[in-house]
């Protein structure tokens, strides 16, 4: 499936070296502002090549806009939008075009279509997330209107932890790291790594405030099942913690609840949702990523005939792709409360009554 949301739908198209990858946006509502500079801010953030942090492959990343958008404003048509593949060098790949490299998804694509597709791994690889960061830009002009803010960064490079977390210091850091106090250890750990040709695991926190209480759909289009089936669905990702998340199984009831007075909730473990649906505090998330399969070390493999070889791969590669994920991950947010928010407005018989009464 290349379609996500309900409501508010992006469908994404392209390959990682084909002319480019583009997206649908179905369900934006007319008269929203078209904030050009906050997509072009979004598509920065995830671009390559702009510090030795990540992949060298330095893409400009313009989206061009194709349809949906007239004098500044939505449509409520769909929006249409492409950007350019300029750096594709699909020669890299020559050497590896019948064999699997180790932990990507040549062997089950393979396998599955009976197709190789060798070219920096095609639909598979994350250089589609690029549609979704645009996506989660036309999302976010949405969700302004509501006051709606998603923000993240670096929780953790191996196992090197954030232990003061300032989302206002992540956009300032070259890792989007939420610890200015920790982030030199963890960018001489990744320049370690990438100096020996490895490559390194790292975690993401995100999160949404100034949410309204009852986004979600029970029982089976929940917020935080959404949030789930989104983010597991990205390239990389491994584990998705809410709230208090795995530590939550290490904990009493009594410990875990989240308690209330007259003045609202004393404490956040449920990450801002109770029965799939938000209470109105923030919602918390934390995303694991694996490190990047694509690493220039030999390993042990299989070609397409089953026998046994040697990978050395070649290219341009990140050498933690959890840093370019964290602004991946808040745009797959920022589309899932857009499609929650849209599903939301005809939830009551005084929504409905306001809509067309």
């Amino acid at each position: 499936m290349n379609t996500f949301g309900e409501r508010f739908r992006l469908t994404t198209f392209g390959e990682s070296h084909g002319e480019g990858i583009g997206g649908v946006i179905d369900g934006m509502p007319s008269g929203i502002k078209i904030d050009l500079e906050l997509l072009k801010e979004h598509m920065q953030k995830r671009k390559g090549g702009l510090n030795r942090y990540s992949t060298q492959r330095k893409e400009e990343d313009e989206v061009q806009i194709l349809s949906g958008v007239f004098e500044g404003f939505s449509t409520g048509t769909p929006i249409g939008f492409f950007i350019k593949n300029s750096q594709n060098k699909s020669s890299d790949y020559e050497n590896i075009k019948d064999i699997f490299r180790p932990s990507h998804a040549d062997f089950t694509y393979f396998h599955k279509y009976g197709i190789r597709d060798y070219r920096g791994g095609g639909r598979a690889s994350a250089r589609e997330s690029v549609a979704r960061v645009a996506g989660g830009a036309f999302a976010s002009m949405l969700l302004k209107e509501f006051n709606i803010q998603i923000q993240g960064g670096i929780y953790s490079i191996g196992d090197i932890e954030a232990k003061k977390i300032d989302y206002s210091y992540a956009p300032k850091s070259e890792i989007f790291s939420l610890d200015k106090e920790v982030e030199s250890l963890q960018k001489d750990l990744i320049e370690k790594i990438r100096k020996s040709h490895n490559s390194i695991g790292g975690s993401v926190l995100i999160r949404a405030c100034n949410l309204p209480i009852g986004l979600g759909e029970p029982l089976y289009h929940k917020l935080d099942g959404a949030i789930g089936e989104a983010f597991m669905g990205l390239n990389g990702v491994k584990g998705v913690e809410i709230g208090l998340g795995t530590k939550s199984a290490q904990t009493d009831g009594k410990t875990y609840n989240d308690t209330m007075d007259k003045n609202g909730f004393l404490s956040n473990n449920s990450g801002g949702i109770l029965g799939g649906i938000s209470n109105g505090e923030e919602i918390l998330i934390k995303v694991h990523f694996k490190p990047t399969p694509s690493i220039f070390l030999e390993q042990n493999t299989q070609n397409i005939k089953g026998e046994s070889c040697i990978c050395n791969i070649k290219g341009r590669h990140d050498p933690c792709i959890a840093i370019r994920g964290s602004i991946v991950c808040q745009s797959m947010l920022a589309i899932i409360l857009a499609d929650m928010l849209l599903l939301n407005t005809s939830s009551t018989l005084e929504n409905l009554k306001k809509i067309y009464g």
